[in-house]
């Protein structure tokens, strides 16, 4: 008997104009760590003490792609190898309100009321964290989703002296995402992800750390991307169409079919560009380990081989 399980529907979630980062699954995840909603004024948003950085010397990053083209993926790549911080829009929303900050008050009442959040709450929302940054390395999740945002966004971070520095566009072809989720399987607690395909479970419908089951996510299904698909483009086309006429931050663009093919290509470009973003101390033990092991294993085959012929 499978222990396969479709996932029940979502419930109502809380939405922005006009295409909410709250009504998406992956821009409510949880971050893998909670920080603690920074205070927040509408007039007055405070910043580091320490100076404003070079735009070229800090990764400050979106990356934007067709739903199931590898985002989540990707972002958590980069996160676990470098250091470097991932901040979901999502989270930050649900700590403001949590801990009762003025934007989190307004959004609270707006929520509560049925309304969409504007552009400009959402962009309050994201910048009292991002205000705080200036020498950090971070990639924003769920934000922008709009040419309205994307501006907003654009302008604010300016005007800080802490503009983007890299927007990555990641080109999947349709007809292979489509596949990719049709294969699909997720471990909701974690949020982790398998595809039948090419990156199947240990054990078949159990998650490999838990050993719980796996769910099909509901909107995992071709009607649903077809919708979400006409969204994209109707959205995101013009934010990258604007990213590229500003010619002040750099948009590259990676072709691939799989997280695994675009990978070393994003890893690639990051190490190009921003030479000074340190590698994470476990990575860098994980690296020496699998060094030490590769060369005690050619030292058993050289042995081995002189012994065979002598």
């Amino acid at each position: 008997m499978s222990v396969l399980t479709r996932a029940p529907s979502a419930a109502p979630s809380l939405r922005q104009r006009p295409i909410g980062v709250l009504n998406s699954s992956r821009g409510f995840g949880r971050s893998h760590t909670a920080h603690k909603a920074l205070p927040f004024s509408l007039h007055n948003v405070g910043t580091s003490s320490v100076g404003p950085a070079s735009s070229g010397k800090f990764l400050r990053m979106l990356m934007f792609g067709k739903p199931g083209a590898g985002k989540g993926t990707l972002s958590t790549r980069l996160v676990r190898k470098y250091e470097i911080l991932s901040l979901s829009t999502g989270d930050l929303l649900r700590q403001h309100i949590a801990e009762g900050t003025d934007v989190g008050q307004m959004a609270e009442k707006i929520v509560a009321s049925g309304g969409l959040l504007p552009d400009e709450i959402m962009l309050k929302v994201v910048t009292s964290k991002l205000d705080h940054l200036h020498n950090k390395h971070w990639i924003l999740d769920g934000f922008p989703r709009t040419l309205g945002q994307g501006r907003l966004l654009d302008d604010h971070l300016r005007q800080k002296a802490t503009p983007l520095s890299l927007v990555v566009n990641l080109d999947v072809a349709d007809e292979i995402i489509l596949s990719r989720i049709s294969d699909r399987w997720v471990h909701l607690p974690s949020g982790r992800v398998y595809n039948l395909s090419y990156n199947p479970p240990k054990v078949p419908g159990l998650d490999n750390e838990t050993g719980e089951p796996l769910t099909k996510r509901p909107d995992d299904n071709p009607e649903v991307f077809g919708r979400r698909l006409k969204q994209f483009y109707a959205t995101t086309s013009p934010l990258l169409s604007y990213f590229t006429s500003t010619g002040t931050t750099p948009l590259v663009t990676l072709t691939g079919k799989t997280s695994d093919e675009i990978w070393p290509q994003l890893d690639g470009l990051i190490r190009a560009r921003f030479p000074c973003i340190k590698e994470r101390a476990e990575t860098k033990e994980a690296k020496r380990r699998n060094s030490l092991s590769e060369a005690a294993l050619h030292r058993s085959v050289s042995t081995s081989a002189t012994k065979f012929n002598s």
